[in-house]
C-alpha cells in the first residue's frame, strides 16, 4: 500500500470497577471523508505504556498498532522508560518492544530521520520513535547520551512526578516541593543538545521546566523544547465540576507559550483521568478536540500537536503506582478519578476522525489539520535531529504542502 504524506512546515486502593483504558476505549463514528484524511495524513501520536506497566503480552502490541496501521495512524512517539528507572530496566523495555517487533519485522520502522516516518506513512508500516519520560536511564553517565542517540531515543524528560537529581517533576511540585533545574539537569540538556535529542518538558515542575526553558533559551536559542503530552491548565479551571487544586499533570499557559515561541509544540494528552472526572467515561471527540482549539487558540496552529498517552490497561497502571507510592503521592488524586469513571483513553485509531468532523465544524482547514497531526511535530524534528531551520525544512518539501492527486489516485487503484 502506498500513501501519501500531507503535513505543513499514594495509592494501595481497591478499584470497584472494571479496568478499562486504550484496549477498551470506545471507537467513535465519523464520515467518510475524515477517515480518508486521516488515512491521507501522517499522523503522529504518543503510546505512553512501557513493557510492564501498560503491556505485557507481545500479541497486545500487534493488535494495538495493526488497529493503528488500519485507521491511517502513522507512528508513535514510545515510552520506555518513566519514573526512576535504571538503564538496566531500559534496556529490558526496549528489548521486549524490539522481540515483539521482530515477530513482524515489514510492519515497522525505526525512526532515524523524518524520511524514515514518511517511508513508514508511505507504505504502511509503523513509525516508532522513543521516547524516555526519566533521565535516570543514565545511571550518572552522561556518555551513555551517545548510546541512546543510537538506540533511537528521540526524547526525554528531565523529572517525573518525584525530586530527581535533574530537578522536580509535576506532583512535588503540586506538593510544594519544585527545587528548579540544578547543575546536573543543565548538564543533562547540554548532552541533550549534543546529541539532536529534543528536551520534552512534560511532568516537569513548573520552576524546573521554567528554568530549563531558560537555560535553553539563554545557551540555545534556535533549539525547540516540547511538551509531548500534556493537559492544558487554563481549559480544565473552566469546568465546572473542576477540583480547587487541578490536575498535577496539567500545565499553565505560560509554559505551553514559551514552548510555542522556541518553535516547539505542546501536544494534549486524551487520557481522560486528568481530567479529574469532569468529563467522565470515555474521553468524546468534542472534548479531545475541545484541549487541541485550546491550544490552538492560545499558542497558534504552528504549535500543536496530538498525543493520547495511552495505558493498554488501567489495571496495571494502578498496579505500578501502587509499587510505587511515594512516586504517585497524589492524596488519592488519580485513584478518586477513577472511582468517578474517568478511565478511558481517546486512542487516536479509534477516535481521531471523528475529531477531524469536529475540527471541520469549527472552520479548521484540512492544512491546519495536517500540521496539528504530524506536520508540526516533522518541523520540529527536522530543526532538532537534522540542524534544519524550519524554513529550510517547509522549502525543501514543498510538494507535502498541499494534498497530492497522483497519491490518492494510486491509493485507490492498491
Amino acid at each position: 500500500m502506498f500513501k501519501k504524506a500531507i503535513y505543513i512546515g499514594a495509592i494501595a486502593v481497591t478499584l470497584a470497577f472494571p479496568a478499562t483504558a486504550s484496549e477498551e476505549s470506545k471507537v467513535w463514528d465519523a464520515s467518510d471523508k475524515a477517515k480518508q484524511f486521516v488515512q491521507d495524513t501522517i499522523v503522529i501520536g504518543m503510546l505512553a505504556s512501557p513493557y510492564g506497566t501498560g503491556w505485557t503480552k507481545y500479541s497486545q502490541l500487534h493488535e494495538y498498532f495493526d488497529r493503528a496501521r488500519a485507521n491511517g495512524i502513522t507512528g508513535h512517539e514510545m515510552t520506555l522508560a518513566a519514573a526512576d528507572q535504571s538503564f538496566e530496566t531500559l534496556l529490558e523495555q526496549h528489548y521486549h518492544f524490539r522481540a515483539a517487533m521482530a515477530e513482524r519485522p515489514d510492519k515497522y520502522q525505526i525512526v532515524n530521520h523524518t524520511r524514515d516516518i514518511e517511508a513508514a506513512h508511505q507504505h504502511g508500516k509503523t513509525a516508532v520513535l522513543w521516547n524516555s519520560q526519566t533521565a535516570t536511564i543514565l545511571n550518572g553517565d552522561l556518555k551513555k547520551m551517545a548510546v541512546f542517540k543510537d538506540m533511537g531515543i528521540k526524547s526525554m524528560m528531565l523529572a517525573y512526578n518525584d525530586i530527581f537529581r535533574t530537578g522536580s517533576g509535576q506532583l512535588a511540585a503540586y506538593n510544594g516541593n519544585d527545587i528548579g533545574l540544578t547543575p546536573w539537569g543543565k548538564a543533562v540538556i547540554d548532552e541533550l543538545v549534543r546529541f539532536g535529542i529534543l528536551l520534552d518538558l512534560s511532568h516537569t515542575g513548573s520552576k524546573t521546566a521554567n528554568d530549563a526553558m531558560a537555560y535553553m533559551e539563554e545557551t540555545y536559542p534556535s533549539i525547540p523544547f516540547i511538551y509531548t503530552h500534556s493537559v492544558p491548565a487554563g481549559l480544565y479551571k473552566n469546568e465546572p465540576n473542576a477540583t480547587a487544586r487541578g490536575c498535577y499533570r496539567a500545565i499553565p499557559d505560560d509554559e505551553a507559550l514559551r514552548a510555542a515561541n522556541s518553535g516547539g509544540y505542546v501536544s494534549p494528552t486524551f487520557t481522560e483521568w486528568m481530567m479529574d472526572g469532569v468529563w467522565p467515561e470515555d474521553i468524546s471527540p468534542k472534548q479531545a478536540a475541545d484541549m487541541i482549539d485550546y491550544y490552538v487558540k492560545l499558542v497558534g496552529v504552528d504549535h500543536v500537536g496530538l498525543a493520547t498517552d495511552d495505558m493498554f490497561s488501567t489495571e496495571l497502571v494502578v498496579d505500578f503506582a501502587t509499587k510505587n507510592a511515594a512516586m504517585y503521592d497524589d492524596g488519592g488524586y488519580m485513584i478518586d478519578a477513577f472511582n468517578k469513571g474517568a478511565t478511558g483513553n481517546g486512542e487516536l485509531a479509534k477516535i481521531l476522525a471523528a475529531i477531524t468532523d469536529d475540527l471541520w465544524e469549527r472552520g479548521y482547514t484540512n492544512e491546519d489539520l495536517a500540521k496539528i497531526y504530524g506536520g508540526n511535530k516533522m518541523r520540529v524534528y527536522a530543526q532538532v535531529w537534522e540542524g534544519k531551520p524550519p524554513e529550510q525544512f517547509v522549502a525543501e518539501h514543498p510538494e507535502r504542502l498541499r494534498l497530492r492527486q497522483e497519491f490518492r489516485d494510486y491509493f485507490h487503484s492498491r
